[in-house]
């Protein structure tokens, strides 16, 4: 895991009470750490309050490509993130042991927390970060105040909470989360090595699951600095037997809900430990309030499997620190009608809609076993073979006719 030393001593050093920043943000996860980073590199007083110096090695998001790139560039964090991800340019795709496409782009692999000490490093100044934890917030139309478990204070004129599923001290504020899909969700994530110590055949795969009623999306594998990882997503009951045998056994048991896969890994160990999470679809409500605004899993969660999650937090932080809370800091002020431009925000909501129509699809496309979703299952796969088979014969066609599409 990456660290910075630079970031492990709280603000001022304990010596200051009251702390008066311009914005504070609760959470010095990847969306907190980023939205800081911007709005500090932008001139503004920022204090993130976190309990945790060094991030901790959490099974969250472990990888990044696509319009998710095109974000982390415009936000300024592409050259940063190369420092500590391995990159990628091609996935093979297959689904019972057969081919089913090759995927082209840049993408990066990367463990969680080497993600947020990156985000953390960018800060103009460490002493941004105040290593403690926000017991209490009571805010107004002007400042807000934070009261710190070490007895400090800080003011603020705006709040982010950006404290993930963590909904404690939004519930104070009578912020509430409604849930959409209770259980959602099953994540797996483990490190993987060929027994004989030799390299993959491949840069990165991703293996879609064969049947239905196994519940599995796809397993992916990509590369990151500690060797080969594999993020296993399904939509199954968490209580499932299979659940135990993923963490007891789990490469016999991804050989057995994936046997097509043997050909492509041969003899494999898992070389770390299987961690997983459960996910549940919530969004709160209540949170319009004066001098506090919600980014990234603080305002709606998402499903692992469909990939949108890093795509909502960059427009989060895209979005409020770059457009919104700049301008709302220029005049008096931050009552309810300011904060609701930001949930206004055209992509934001787009982000956040599509979002939950994609873990919609992605489940019904695993699990659905009625005529109409087989039909479309085979229909999805059949189309993908098909492209990928006419671009093996007249290569670069495909990405004429796209680049014609978008001009």
């Amino acid at each position: 895991m990456t660290t910075d030393g630079a970031v492990t001593e709280p603000i001022d050093g304990g010596v200051t009470a009251t702390i008066v920043s311009d914005v504070a943000i609760v959470g010095g996860g990847l969306a907190g750490s980023l939205a800081a980073a911007v709005l500090a590199r932008a001139g503004h007083r920022v204090a993130v309050v976190d309990k945790r110096a060094v991030y901790p090695d959490e099974f969250r998001v472990e990888k990044i490509g696509g319009h998710q790139l095109e974000l982390l560039r415009k936000l300024g964090f592409l050259n940063a993130l190369e420092d500590v991800a391995c990159r990628y340019d091609q996935v093979l795709n297959i689904r019972e042991g057969k081919v089913v496409d090759v995927s082209v782009g840049q993408a990066y692999g990367f463990r969680y927390a080497d993600l947020v000490a990156m985000a953390r490093s960018q800060m103009p100044d460490p002493s941004n970060l105040i290593v403690d934890e926000v017991t209490a917030i009571s805010g107004s139309d002007d400042v807000q105040y934070l009261e710190l478990a070490s007895g400090r204070h800080v003011t603020a004129r705006l709040v982010v909470l950006a404290t993930g599923m963590a909904g404690v001290l939004g519930y104070r504020l009578g912020i509430r989360r409604r849930v959409l899909a209770e259980r959602h969700s099953v994540s797996f994530g483990f490190t993987i090595a060929r027994q004989d110590g030799t390299p993959f055949d491949f840069e990165a795969l991703t293996c879609y699951g064969e049947r239905t009623a196994d519940g599995i999306d796809y397993l992916s594998l990509f590369p990151v600095r500690a060797g080969m990882r594999a993020n296993l997503f399904m939509f199954r009951d968490p209580t499932d037997p299979i659940m135990r045998e993923l963490r007891r056994e789990p490469e016999a048991t991804v050989l057995r809900l994936l046997p097509g896969l043997r050909d492509y890994l041969g003899d494999f160990r898992v070389t770390d430990r299987v961690q997983n999470w459960v996910m549940d679809l919530t969004v709160v409500e209540g949170h319009l309030q004066p001098g506090v605004v919600l980014i990234g899993d603080a305002f709606q969660t998402n499903c692992p499997a469909a990939g949108t999650g890093v795509a909502r937090l960059l427009v989060d932080v895209d979005r409020l620190c770059t457009e919104y809370a700049p301008r709302w800091l220029m005049t008096a002020g931050m009552g309810r009608e300011k904060i609701s431009q930001f949930y206004s925000d055209r992509d934001k909501i787009a982000a956040d809609q599509q979002s939950l129509k994609m873990a919609r699809f992605r489940q019904a496309l695993t699990s659905r076993n009625d005529i109409g979703w087989d039909v479309r299952r085979r229909l999805h796969f059949l189309r993908r073979s098909l492209t990928h088979r006419v671009d093996q014969m007249h290569p670069g066609w495909l990405g004429r006719v796209r680049g014609a599409l978008r001009a």
